[in-house]
This record gives C-alpha cells, structure tokens and sequence, in this order.
C-alpha cells in the first residue's frame, strides 16, 4: 500500500479558508504539497507555500492542527495521502504562482469542489466551529 506523504497550510479567514487549484486538475486542495527527500514539516510546508503563492509563512508562528488521512485524489484504488495540516502568519500578497491556476475562499458549502482528505479537514473545522 502507498502513501504519499503531504503537508497543508490551513489559512481561515471570517470562517473561509484559502484553496488553491494546480493547472489541468479538476479540484481545489488546501495550499500546501509534498516533501522533498530530508525536509521537516516547517522546511517542507513554507518552501510549498512560497512556491504556491508567493507568501512567506513565519515559521514561529506555525501551529500543528492535525494528520488526516484518505484515498488519494486520482490515484488507483488504495493509494493513500497523509495530510499534515498547520496554521501560521504570512507575509506579502497572496496571489497564484505559475503552477496555480485559481486561488479561491471556500465555505464548508463548497465541500463538494475538494479532494477527499480535503473534505475530512472541512469536517474538522466545521466540527471546530472555525468554517461556516
């Protein structure tokens, strides 16, 4: 059984949080991506989100707020994505990279435009009170 191995940065705003969409694919995802061969979580999550959009994430500021895992998104059946999602500040403008497409706020309303282990932290949050 394989896992892919992903970090996400969680950034809510008036009970929206920030998704991002990669070219050519046809869901959203929370900003964040894989981790590249001796990265910690911090290295691996504010290279991500720098690459994603351009901000800079304040790596004191960066708060764990869970491991959730599903099926991967477009992968054979048993392929499996652990997500590790933090919080944290940024700096700069939020705008999408060459590798983005759309940046766009969500509500849990939109559940039904994410990836399957993205629905499991909506449902998290929404739990949380923190997404409406």
């Amino acid at each position: 059984m394989k896992q892919i191995d992903k970090l996400a940065w969680i950034e809510l705003n008036d009970k929206t949080i920030l998704l991002t969409k990669s070219y050519g694919k046809d869901v959203f995802y929370i900003p964040g991506g894989k981790r590249d061969i001796g990265e910690t979580d911090e290295q691996a999550l504010l290279r991500e989100v720098r690459e994603e959009l351009t901000v800079s994430l304040d790596e004191k500021t960066l708060q764990y707020i869970g491991t959730f895992e599903a099926q991967a998104h477009g992968q054979p059946e048993g392929v499996t994505v652990k997500m590790t999602c933090y919080s944290g500040k940024y700096h700069g403008q939020l705008q999408a990279s060459s590798e983005i497409e759309e940046i766009a706020w969500f509500t849990y309303a939109d559940k039904d435009k994410i990836a399957g282990v993205d629905k499991l932290i909506f449902d998290y949050l929404y739990e949380k009170g923190l997404l409406g």
